[in-house]
């Protein structure tokens, strides 16, 4: 007879299951339906999925409930089906796996999206009802996951003990995105779990496992409780017209070990995982002999976790610096002249200016030609770049190049956008597609894409012809120099390019590329786009530490690093990583100006004094002064 979920907890490592609808839709099967309700109408789907988890050695398995709640079921008019699809949900998963196996009951925040102002009461029915499905089918516990907020976690927390003292697992989700929430704020969060009767506390989803190692390592102090994690599969990509993830199994494997080093009791997976990845963390795992005390010590924070709190508000910028008018010619002039260097810094997640716009000046003094700013990158929310843009063109006085996102406004609003601009004469752009919305920290909010990256710059173009969206003509013309963006990063470089030149053909006035890391792709991309008739900005992103490395190459879609890199950077974190970053950087530079005049550099994790000692080194390589 197999011992109580929390006993096996203290004996041994347990591997969980993988992700149901993401897999589902790897399957086939669309995007929004209820994938839950597959439990009544295809129950020998979901079987066979749970079987395929299980044969690959997981033995915790989640019911496909992550969504079955009253709220979330009403989006599909199935309310009324609730009790029913949670208890088939828990027969399916019984049904699929050995005697050796734990069922759990998933259960998905609430509160997140468009509900996040659902009344209390109506939130504690909801979440009261469904798990009163899951125990009276006979569970063996509780999994609460994908949660965003402390206070809601909390709730669910005591309605499950209210309900049942079978072992509840307590999971936040963890944004990847380069900046941390305090130590003390997440030890405090899962302490408060711990005395309103948590088993097992930890995370899951929005990141891969780079992200939520990450976020292990952030808390400061011990956790007395075993940790539970469940990646994703690094970050989504459209490719063909599907999204695929691009973390693999042997990623997850090497993963797997490192969280059993931190105390994880229970590794799974999350979005974009399959069987494959389970299985090869069950033997990444197989005969690893945990601590005797699963007691969880970490140290230094670079992620978010996303757990609302207030924070203190730091001092204002000094506000008698005066408006500063530039005056040079575009970057497309100047790239045609002498080498040109632009410099990405991510714009802010909360309303902290004040290390932005400490970048942007330093990057002035090194005599960067612009500053870039992503719109929303990775569908996470930042604030506007368009806002940055006009403060560090006035106080800065340095060119802002923004990023306009196709996911984001529809015709109208993307053409008040530009006008927008105009009136600030901010008139260098970027033309993107942007990552959807659903992998992003909101992922109820719409993904518009009224228009593609063609049809924006096109669209952008018409702008400066005196001519609206709608075809009517304006009073006056405007003066947009569009860029589109190029990803090298892929297995045939002749179609990449021949998509580039649809992009050329379109409007776009010059390119900006993925980063690179391999100094023979530098020579064949020069090579492949030798012919274009716009220039072309080389990307070079320096590495922040081995655990970066790791996570861009495993990841992040569209970047891909050499062995070699890999290794130089295995193992490095801190100053020595970053100077091997820089060190490898510089090298690729050294590939990159004898082919390219246009030179894009990529800020990591804020680090702008590595993109002000790179480009001194740029100006020092051409003789610049």
């Amino acid at each position: 007879m197999k011992p109580d979920l929390r006993e096996a907890f203290k004996q041994r490592i347990l591997t969980g299951d993988g992700a149901m609808g993401t897999y589902l839709y790897q399957m086939g099967f669309p995007v929004g339906v209820s994938y839950e309700e597959f439990n009544m109408i295809r129950p020998d789907i979901i079987e066979n999925i749970h079987l395929s988890y299980y044969d690959a050695g997981a033995r915790v398995i989640e019911t496909n409930t992550f969504s079955a709640n009253l709220e979330k079921l009403s989006k599909y008019g199935l309310e009324d089906e609730m009790d029913a699809i949670n208890r088939a949900g828990v027969r399916v998963a019984r049904a699929a796996i050995g005697k050796d196996a734990y069922v759990v009951g998933a259960v998905g925040s609430i509160r997140d999206g468009k509900l996040k102002n659902l009344r209390t009461a109506k939130v504690i029915d909801a979440y009261q009802r469904q798990m009163h499905a899951l125990l009276d089918e006979g569970v063996d516990g509780l999994l609460l996951e994908t949660f965003y907020d402390l206070d809601e976690m909390l709730l669910a927390l005591r309605i499950a003990r209210a309900s049942s003292n079978v072992p509840v697992i307590c999971q936040f989700a963890v944004e990847d995105v380069g900046r941390a929430q305090t130590g003390n704020g997440m030890k405090s969060a899962f302490d408060q779990l711990q005395a309103e009767g948590a088993d097992i506390v930890g995370f899951n989803c929005r990141s891969g496992p780079n992200g939520i190692i990450r976020a292990i390592d952030a808390i400061e102090g011990s956790i007395e409780l075993p940790l539970s994690v469940y990646p994703n599969a690094g970050i989504p990509d459209y490719i063909d017209g599907k999204y695929a993830y691009s973390a693999g199994p042997e990623y997850f494997a090497e993963s797997a070990q490192r969280f059993a080093d931190r105390g994880a009791r229970l590794i799974g997976g999350c979005c974009g995982t399959t069987p494959a990845h389970i299985k090869a963390i069950a033997e990444a795992l197989d005969g690893y002999i945990p601590q005797t005390i699963p007691t969880t010590t970490v140290v230094a924070a670079t992620e978010q976790i996303v757990i609302k709190r207030p924070e203190s508000q730091e001092k204002p910028l000094d506000a008698s610096v005066q408006k500063q008018v530039i005056q040079e010619p575009s970057i497309v002039d100047l790239v045609k002249q002498r080498h040109t260097v632009i410099v990405e810094l991510d714009p802010p997640r909360d309303l902290d200016i004040r290390k932005f716009m400490d970048g942007a000046a330093a990057l002035k003094e090194a005599k960067a030609d612009a500053v870039t700013m992503a719109d929303n990158s990775l569908a996470v929310t930042r604030m506007s770049n368009i806002a940055l843009a006009a403060l560090i063109q006035e106080k800065v006085g340095i060119r802002p190049l923004v990023h306009i996102a196709c996911r984001d406004r529809n015709l109208i609003g993307t053409q008040s956008h530009m006008m927008g601009l105009d009136a600030l004469d901010i008139d260098h752009v970027l033309a993107v597609t942007g990552d959807p919305a659903r992998f992003g920290d909101l992922p109820d909010s719409s993904s518009v894409y009224d228009l593609t990256s063609f049809e924006m710059i096109r669209m952008i173009k018409q702008l400066n012809d005196g001519t609206a969206f709608s075809g009517k003509p304006l009073k006056q013309k405007a003066k947009f120099v569009v860029g589109a963006a190029f990803n090298p990063n892929v297995k045939h470089l002749d179609k990449a390019v021949q998509r580039l030149e649809r992009k050329i053909t379109s409007g776009a006035d010059y390119i900006m590329t993925q980063p690179v890391y391999d100094p023979s792709l530098i020579e064949r991309i020069a090579e492949a786009t030798k012919h274009l008739s716009v220039p072309v900005f080389i990307g070079i992103m320096p590495l922040a530490s081995g655990r970066n490395a790791e996570y861009l190459h495993n990841e992040v879609p569209g970047i891909q690093l050499s062995d070699e890199v890999r290794q130089r950077m295995a193992g490095l974190e801190g100053e020595a990583g970053r100077a091997e970053g820089i060190q490898i950087a510089k090298e690729l530079l050294d590939a990159a100006l004898p082919h390219f005049n246009g030179i894009y550099l990529i800020t990591p994790f804020m680090f702008y004094d590595m993109g002000v000692q790179l480009t001194q080194y740029v100006w020092d390589k051409t003789g610049r002064m």
